[in-house]
């Protein structure tokens, strides 16, 4: 079983210029991601995809792999997961490197991963046995989903969820409890997700964690800084 952690990095961030580089206790964010894998023994190679020579530069003296820079054609704001993974797996081939069985993807923006972690989510999601196509870590919302509402250019409001435009009236107690995605970890079966266009499969395993601190705006990186 090849397992490798990737750690997309591009350069050109809007909201926060040079968000992947930003520092926490005198380290940038995509060194204290790559510590985090180096510390995962079942991480076989630490990889990081970027766009900026810069960021290559950074990301090798702190121990991980940057074998190419990822073309900037699919490094802008509207550029997609599944182009960069779909594109580390190409830049693999293409370099003779194994490919992997199972991918671990880890954001720099989300930096706050407590000892462990990394490591407990692919022993789960190996202990699953192909019974899940991907794995995802998730935190529980105060909010119920089925109350939530999307509204079109007429400012029509709908659910996406249901078509029982009535549950907005039932007691959050009798619903199911709704869950967001923390953009902490991503586990992939290569076989059964990116070589099938997708990020996710078909089923997704829900990791819980009891925090949530994705870096966005400058909002939630001083959030942070003051936990950390």
């Amino acid at each position: 079983m090849i397992i490798y952690a990737l750690i997309p990095a591009r350069s050109g961030s809007k909201r926060i210029k040079n968000k992947n580089i930003l520092k926490l206790n005198n380290k940038n964010l995509i060194q204290i991601t790559i510590e985090q894998a180096l510390k995962t023994k079942e991480i076989n190679k630490i990889f990081v995809s970027t766009d900026s020579k810069k960021y290559q530069k950074i990301s090798i003296d702190a121990g991980a792999e940057v074998p190419y820079l990822r073309n900037k054609k699919i490094s802008k704001d509207l550029s997609t997961d599944l182009e960069c993974f779909k594109d580390f797996l190409y830049q693999l081939k293409k370099r003779s490197v194994p490919i992997p069985d199972i991918i671990v993807h880890l954001r720099p923006t989300y930096p706050y991963r407590e000892n462990k972690l990394i490591s407990n989510c692919i022993k789960k999601f190996l202990m699953l046995k192909g019974k899940a196509d991907s794995l995802r870590t998730i935190f529980k919302l105060k909010e119920n989903i089925q109350k939530m509402w999307l509204i079109n250019k007429k400012k029509m409001i709908y659910n996406p969820i249901t078509i029982n435009t009535e549950q907005h009236s039932i007691p959050g107690q009798k619903l199911k409890k709704s869950y967001i995605q923390a953009n902490c970890i991503d586990i992939l079966n290569v076989k059964k997700t990116i070589y099938k266009n997708s990020m996710t499969g078909k089923k997704i395993y829900g990791y819980e964690i009891n925090h949530n601190y994705d870096i966005d705006d400058i909002d939630d990186f001083n959030r942070l800084k003051k936990i950390i």
